[in-house]
């Protein structure tokens, strides 16, 4: 009943909008996993902004590597994880990198109050983004 996706159609499906799960390995504990926005555009890297003070951007630096998970919650059922290192952690943007990918999950208008709710111009002061290449990929799509 369960299929596994082809390449093409893993990345086709991790474009689209879904909120991920993050994995993190936590040494001496379980993994940090947290639900994440993120972006992705087929071929390239996934980006995930987080607050630079944050247990996740702690773990993320030290562990180097991580796992997302995105899912479709209605039937049929699919769902891609990729697993990969981490090739930068940077400075977050906030017209490059934050407001982006507040507007993808909220819309333009509850993007920018989100913008603002987070401190503004300020928020990229506080922000760094995450970027991932794709290394592993696993998929099932159980409408195949």
């Amino acid at each position: 009943m369960s299929s596994t996706m082809s390449r093409e159609g893993c990345k086709r499906f991790l474009a689209g909008l879904h909120v991920g799960v993050l994995a993190i390995a936590d040494n001496g504990r379980g993994p940090l996993v947290t639900p994440v926005w993120y972006l992705y555009e087929p071929g390239g890297e996934v980006h995930i902004s987080t607050a630079r003070n944050s247990r996740k951007s702690r773990l993320l630096e030290y562990a180097g590597r991580l796992t997302l998970c995105v899912q479709d919650e209605a039937p049929p059922y699919k769902y891609v994880t990729i697993e990969g290192p981490i090739v930068r952690i940077e400075a977050a943007d906030l017209e490059r990198d934050v407001r982006p990918l507040a507007h993808r999950y909220l819309g333009k208008e509850g993007g920018d109050q989100y913008v603002k709710s987070i401190g503004g111009d300020s928020a990229a002061d506080d922000e760094v983004l995450i970027c991932m290449v794709p290394e592993h990929w696993y998929s099932a799509d159980y409408g195949s």
